[in-house]
């Protein structure tokens, strides 16, 4: 059955690689991003997924983005909350607008598309949010407090919200990705870069598509019996 699909920061890196695998199990889904506009064309050119403008961080904007995407396409099934950013730093050299900012976009965020969506999916009797969180938010990483802080809200979140949403058929899971080929961990140094895969037990970064797997097994009917779970996909660098 064809639903209806939003995933935030969905023009780029894991969130272009869950859109496209929502695309090809036959789900019309649509990719919020917040910034980067020719980004953001090159892949609706590439892809025929429409890409919607708005900061997930802002309540108000997500109010109005799926709104306009209900009214444009249908009613929201699905709800990927991959949107996020870092501004890391040491604890003494952080500024509270880093902190706010992290918190602002990658929990608030989260926060924010499920009071947009949520409440639709609970009165239909089916909805499925994927959070994806981090392998930092359960491990923590030096220099992170703001984005671990974060992460590792969302995992909290997510089985609270599943626990409210189980008997309405709506399931709330997350994933836990590792280091992941994406442009964000290409920016790392290569030395230090090295030093972080030879932590990886499988010896390599994770690919966007591994990621995008996951999303899809927990958005699917075969994933209906799973909810408030963390799926870790880091190659085994965190076990617990």
């Amino acid at each position: 059955m064809t639903r209806i699909a939003i995933v935030t920061g969905g023009t780029r890196g894991i969130g272009a690689a869950i859109c496209n695998r929502l695309k090809r199990q036959g789900h019309t889904v649509i990719a919020n991003y917040a910034g980067n506009d020719d980004a953001a064309r090159a892949f609706s050119e590439e892809t025929g997924i429409p890409a919607y403008k708005w900061d997930v961080g802002d309540h108000r904007a997500c109010l109005e983005g799926c709104a306009r995407v209900a009214e444009e396409h249908g009613p929201i099934d699905i709800v990927v909350n991959n949107a996020g950013i870092t501004r890391d730093g040491t604890l003494h050299k952080m500024s509270y607008e880093d902190w706010d900012d992290v918190m602002r976009v990658n929990l608030g965020g989260c926060f924010n598309m499920a009071k947009a969506t949520f409440p639709g999916m609970r009165e239909r009797k089916w909805g499925r949010i994927v959070n994806i969180g981090s392998i930092n938010g359960q491990a923590g990483q030096y220099g992170q407090v703001n984005y671990a802080a974060a992460k590792s809200g969302i995992h909290g979140f997510t089985k609270a919200l599943a626990q409210e949403g189980a008997k309405f058929g709506v399931t709330v899971n997350a994933i836990a990705p590792g280091y992941v080929d994406t442009d964000m961990v290409a920016a790392v140094p290569e030395p230090v870069l090295e030093k972080i895969v030879a932590r990886i037990p499988v010896g390599r970064l994770g690919q966007a598509e591994e990621i995008a797997r996951g999303v899809a097994f927990f958005t699917s009917e075969n994933g209906a019996f799973m909810t408030g779970s963390t799926m870790s996909i880091n190659g085994g660098q965190h076990m617990y």
